[in-house]
Formats: structure tokens, sequence, C-alpha cells
């Protein structure tokens, strides 16, 4: 994300830049893991544009926010793992971008907040659905009732990122531990990895049993693949596996 002179807020036509970009992601069968970083130092998204909101009517505004939850609801959808890399202010919408990726790194200094409430307004882009998965329902309201921004290593304590790191002079400390954790994925069988994430996103909408099924259903897909017969033959053959997501 690179929108300097507006701290890559998420206005109109950012939002159609960023859905082509994920057009483009999701039938690239190269790509195995996607992480979204920013190339304005100190901020990762600094959430809606208000200055454009203000413009706009009443109709205007539910529209572009209904496009903005399409937006979140589309990278939660890539069929491969996405790591949200926050090295600076993630705020607002700019928060919800990284609640739908799979995968949260945050440097220590980053600020993360729903802080809608202070604007007199809700989240609106998947906010109030995602940060209970990753919180819990207690910590979660009380997260968006008082908009309170919280840094990298709180982040991490209460679980709404996986890792929080110290800041580096470059100020890109989440980008470089995110493309750790991407390589840390690269190397596994990419379509046993998307039926994992598959299965783990629509278990996670049912009860536990129609979960087990979906899991069954995953599992049935991966049974015939070429990668599944190379990770046995490698483990007996005692080499490491050579997949090809076939």
């Amino acid at each position: 994300m690179n929108r300097p002179h507006a701290r890559n807020s998420l206005g109109k036509v950012f939002v159609n830049e960023l859905f082509s970009a994920l057009e483009q992601l999701r039938f690239d069968e190269q790509v195995r893991v996607v992480v979204f970083k920013s190339q304005v130092k100190g901020v990762f998204c600094a959430g809606a544009d208000l200055k454009e909101r203000a413009k706009m009517d009443d109709a205007e505004v539910g529209e572009f926010v209904r496009r903005l939850r399409n937006l979140m609801d589309e990278i939660a959808a890539l069929p491969v793992p996405t790591i949200a890399a926050i090295d600076g202010y993630a705020l607002g919408g700019g928060l919800e971008l990284a609640l739908a990726c799979d995968l949260r790194v945050a440097a220590s200094s980053a600020k993360m907040g729903l802080i809608e409430t202070t604007r007199g307004l809700l989240p609106g882009a998947g906010g109030t659905q995602r940060l209970p998965r990753c919180v819990g329902i207690g910590l979660a309201k009380e997260l968006i009732f008082t908009g309170r921004q919280v840094d990298g290593e709180q982040a991490a304590s209460m679980g709404l990122v996986n890792h929080s790191v110290p800041q580096n002079s470059e100020g890109d400390a989440a980008y470089q531990r995110a493309l750790t954790l991407a390589k840390e994925i690269l190397p596994q069988a990419p379509f046993a990895v998307k039926m994992g994430k598959l299965a783990i996103n629509k278990g996670m909408e049912v009860d536990i049993a129609s979960g087990m099924a979906i899991e069954g259903m995953c599992y049935a897909q991966n049974i015939p693949t070429k990668d599944r017969q190379e990770g046995m033959a490698a483990f007996r053959e005692k080499r490491p596996p050579r997949f090809t997501g076939k």
C-alpha cells in the first residue's frame, strides 16, 4: 500500500486498486502466500478516508461501506494464507483490513484500534465479527466501546496479532518478520495448506459437527493429490518432500 499523502486511507480509487490486485492474486497459481504491507513509513492504514466520506450523502456512505465490507471479505477469501505486516498505525478500517488477513505481525511501536466510536461511527467492514474471534467477545466489546488504541506488545498479549517485534531503524521490522513467517509456509504442500485454510474458515461459521463434516470434505479433496503421494514417499525415503501443488 502506498498512498502517502492520505496515510493509506481507504478512498474510492484506492479501494478499487485493491480489488484489482486481489483479482490478479486469486487466479495466480504461483502465489503461495500474500503479505499486506505499507510503503508509507509509520503507518499501515489509517482507515477510511473521512475527508472523502464527508462529501458523500447518506446513501453514498452506505454503499461505500458495503463495498469496504466486500473488500475485506475478498481478502479473507483469498485461497492462500495472508499476513498483515503492521509497522505503524492500523486504525479503524485499517485494522479491519488486518483482521481480514489470516495472520498478523506487528512492530512493538505500532498502534492499533477500532476507533470508530470516537468518530460517531461503529466498525462497518467486518470488525465487529472478526475482532471477537481473535480476542474473545468481552475484550472485543471493551476495545470497540472505548475506541482504545493498543501497541504491538499489548496486541500480542491479547491475541490480536500473532507476533510482536521491536521496530528497527528502517521501520520495517514487522514486514521482515512476516517474510520469515511466509518462508516457513512456502515449503509446505500448497493444496493441503489451502484446504486447511478453507476447513478452518468454513468450520468457524457452523457448529462443530458441521465443521467436522467440512473438514472431512476438504481432506477427501486432498487424498488424490500428487503432493500427498510425494509426502508419503519422502517420509519413507527419509528426504525432504518436493511439493508441486498438484
